[in-house]
């Protein structure tokens, strides 16, 4: 059986220098930050673990 993956950091290298040029570079650049939604815990969700001690409750 043939491992696709790169075994040593030295092949994983040289994977990523085959890429071709179109692959390696993006015109989009990288995305803003952007903030996380709040967390919001139901009433259901908290009846799940009511009874469990070790999630204080």
């Amino acid at each position: 059986m043939t491992s696709t993956e790169p075994n040593t950091i030295a092949e994983l290298i040289k994977d990523c220098a085959d890429l071709p040029e179109s692959l390696r570079s993006s015109s989009e650049g990288v995305p803003q930050q952007r903030s996380a939604a709040p967390w919001r815990v139901s009433d259901a969700n908290t009846a799940q673990v009511r009874d469990m001690d070790d999630y204080g409750c």
